[in-house]
């Protein structure tokens, strides 16, 4: 597509579609306070030179990344024929993975995270469910790109912002705007209007159908959140945060746009850069760092964490799974001038919901189970915590924690069965009624904080007797090793008994025996085995499913080691 066809179908457009229903502003100062584009526009005009990305050696300043995201948002309108709605990026931790979050969003559309590193077939179903618009996609993810395609009912438009044309004409069919396209196109200068109903973007979750869940989430609900965490924090155009998580994991929301809201700069960090994290957060001069507690332990175990390695941080939060005790206070002593934070939130909530600020002399009487307390509810939010029948527990009693409140997801995406599942309504009061969403977690209220002791699906049978994983997972970590997982076994819905794969400990034997002082017997792991590392997927948490699956393959060549 050339340069002149592309300025005559964006200026026809923008006219038409403004005439028609005003979906496009009259003006590039838009009233979209309430969108998630709205702080990265204000710093853009206030602190065009300062830099708002790092990746690799590489420093991307506001000014450069507006241009830039303008330009590929102009395509995007220009593909769409009019306002694109879903805009999917099939691309990892690269220029386009995050330059396209914004052209999404500049082009009035949600933009919608695809991992290159996860199986075809799954975001194959991804693509279809989201029904997208148009893919950017940069030049890494470029070889899987023809099979991803291949079957589609409907091929959306592709972008490729790093590529040129000829590298792949004979592989893609249909509307492709290469690197030169996307340089050549005025920058969009009029942007379409958002609403806070709007969705910001659509995030898809493991399902416990096998098919991947979508979650849609609302500029008004991310806007809550980033208010609420605009305060609490106070960053500033000087902070620097750290981008540890994948673009499907929620968590990287925070990153980026709690430092563009700001006027600071987010800073990618590899993997490989995450087991040895020092020396990257003393270039950069970090000084906020997120990330999942799995990264931390593992830090732990290599004798990596010693004391005041972090000078620079004054902000150290933690988020995506139970954050250990040990943890909390190797952290502390790591990074002295910082504070750390404990985070909670399922992804239907909006990235986190809850928090609870660590101190080293107080918190540690505090945990529960080993674990930090999830802290208070942001305000503005509702908790309601009920049995299984959804009945409000009495206050001190264990139940699951549901949320109501702005934050809230509107539904799961085109399923309204799952939906009515895990959301539900209830009368607070005479003239109140509130929809909640369902967390699946357990919680306990603790003074003025609630504590997590588990899923309510980690709650087992065996013998007759209901066992919580998370306990015997917690006095694992208590007596000895830095890593714990509690599987049933050998069958994960009815078992016949509980193991145990624990990292961080050499001797088994011994840990069990220490472990035996805690546990009834009832609960006793039957067997102790011993990891180097625990896997991961994606979003760097403990992946359980491949934690199941190397235990099968390991028992096949080792029956007796099952105890």
């Amino acid at each position: 597509m050339s340069e002149f066809s592309i300025q005559i179908d964006m200026k026809k457009l923008i006219l038409v579609d403004a005439q028609a229903d005003s979906s496009f502003s009259s003006s590039t100062q838009l009233p979209d306070v309430h969108s998630l584009r709205a702080g990265f526009l204000h710093h853009a005009d206030r602190l065009p030179h300062h830099a708002a990305l790092s990746l690799g050696k590489r420093i991307y300043t506001y000014a450069e990344v507006a241009d830039t995201a303008r330009r590929w948002a102009a395509c995007l309108v220009a593909a769409a024929e009019g306002r694109p709605y879903r805009i999917g990026i099939f691309a990892y931790r690269s220029e386009t993975s995050y330059l396209g979050v914004l052209a999404s969003l500049f082009a009035g559309a949600a933009f919608v995270p695809l991992n290159p590193k996860f199986p075809l077939e799954r975001t194959r179903a991804m693509i279809e469910q989201a029904d997208l618009d148009a893919l950017l996609v940069d030049n890494e993810s470029l070889p899987q790109l023809p099979g991803l395609l291949r079957g589609l009912p409907h091929q959306p438009a592709i972008l490729l912002p790093a590529t040129n044309r000829q590298e792949v004409q004979s592989t893609l069919s249909g509307l492709v705007f290469d690197r030169q396209d996307l340089a050549k196109t005025s920058p969009l200068s009029t942007l379409p209007a958002i609403a806070p109903d709007d969705l910001a973007y659509l995030l898809f979750t493991s399902g416990s159908s096998g098919i991947p869940k979508g979650v849609p989430i609302t500029h008004a609900n991310v806007r809550a959140f980033l208010n609420v965490n605009l305060a609490r924090y106070g960053l500033t155009p000087a902070d620097r945060l750290t981008q540890t998580f994948d673009q499907t994991f929620d968590l990287s929301v925070f990153d980026l746009f709690m430092a563009w809201e700001s006027g600071a700069c987010v800073c990618s960090m590899q993997p490989i850069e995450l087991l040895a994290p020092f020396r990257f957060l003393e270039e950069h001069q970090i000084t906020v760092y997120f990330s999942v507690p799995s990264v931390a332990a593992l830090l732990i175990k290599r004798g990596a964490l010693t004391p005041g390695i972090m000078p620079s941080l004054r902000w150290s939060l933690f988020c995506g799974e139970g954050l250990p005790r040990a943890i909390a206070e190797a952290w502390q002593a790591a990074a002295p001038q910082s504070i750390i934070e404990n985070l909670y939130g399922p992804t239907e909530l909006t990235i986190a919901c809850a928090a609870y600020r660590w101190n080293s002399v107080t918190s540690p009487a505090e945990c529960v189970h080993d674990l930090v307390p999830i802290g208070e509810v942001y305000p503005g939010l509702s908790p309601l915590v009920v049995d299984a029948s959804l009945r409000e527990v009495a206050p001190g009693e264990v139940g699951e924690l549901c949320v109501s409140g702005p934050q809230t997801s509107p539904e799961y995406w085109r399923d309204p069965e799952l939906t009515a599942t895990r959301f539900f309504e209830k009368q607070t009061s005479e003239v109140t009624t509130r929809r909640y969403y369902r967390t699946g977690d357990l919680v306990i209220r603790r003074g003025d904080h609630y504590v997590y002791l588990g899923r309510s699906d980690q709650q087992v049978k065996v013998s007759g007797y209901r066992i919580e994983l998370g306990e015997i997972e917690a006095v694992l970590r208590r007596v000895g090793c830095i890593e714990a997982v509690a599987l049933p076994w050998p069958d994960e819905h009815q078992p016949d008994f509980i193991v145990a794969v624990v990292s961080g400990v050499a001797d088994s034997s011994k840990l069990s025996a220490i472990a035996a002082q805690y546990l009834p017997n009832y609960i006793m792991p039957r067997s102790i085995f011993i990891l180097d590392d625990m896997p991961l997927n994606g979003n760097g948490k403990v992946d359980r499913k491949a934690l199941r699956q190397w235990l099968k393959e390991y028992l096949t060549h080792e029956p007796n080691r099952q105890g």
